[in-house]
């Protein structure tokens, strides 16, 4: 089903709705319809196309800590900078893993301090051991990040719709055309 990007008064990508979500605000005098999407739904006595882009009319203000990042496995490796602690090579996020530097069966947790970015090679070589047990050296000593790197919102799916690309791509230079 088609999704729809909410956006706040102020042109800021707020989250992802499913259509039906957009056009319950749109009818509610919510929002307005900025895009919509190539499909339509038809009733009895009337059609319309799917909304793919909606603006809140009224602006809600966001409370954001910018001192907490969620501890996720995509921040990990954004931490890591995509790089395995043990090898030190970079690989892109499906070919990495990662690992408890101190073993759950040996009282590890699942905190910022104990898991770092592995490549799968270096995971199976350490397998269940600390890195000291295997012989093998942490390139960084994982840490609580301080603030995340970049502000950034995340929608679910693996290429956002054309529709969308005037609001979510704002770190990008314009074409000149």
């Amino acid at each position: 089903m088609e999704q729809t990007l909410l956006l706040n008064a102020t042109y800021e990508p707020l989250k992802v709705v499913n259509w039906q979500k957009a056009v319950t605000l749109w009818c509610q005098g919510k929002v307005e319809i900025i895009e919509v999407h190539d499909r339509e739904v038809r009733a009895v006595s009337f059609s319309f196309k799917l909304p793919s882009v909606i603006r809140l009319l009224r602006y809600i203000k966001i409370k954001r800590r910018f001192d907490y990042v969620p501890f996720s496995r995509a921040n990990i490796y954004a931490r890591d900078d995509h790089k395995c602690q043990y090898c030190g090579d970079q690989f892109p996020t499906d070919e990495l893993t990662f690992d408890h530097v101190l073993p759950v069966a040996q009282g590890g947790r699942k905190d910022w301090e104990n898991i770092v970015t592995a490549c799968v090679i270096c995971n199976r070589n350490k397998g269940g051991r600390t890195p000291a047990e295997a012989r093998m050296h942490l390139r960084r000593m994982p840490r609580r990040p301080e603030s995340a790197p970049a502000l950034r919102i995340t929608i679910g799916l693996r290429s956002a719709p054309e529709t969308w690309r005037d609001y979510l791509y704002w770190n990008v230079e314009l074409d000149d055309t």
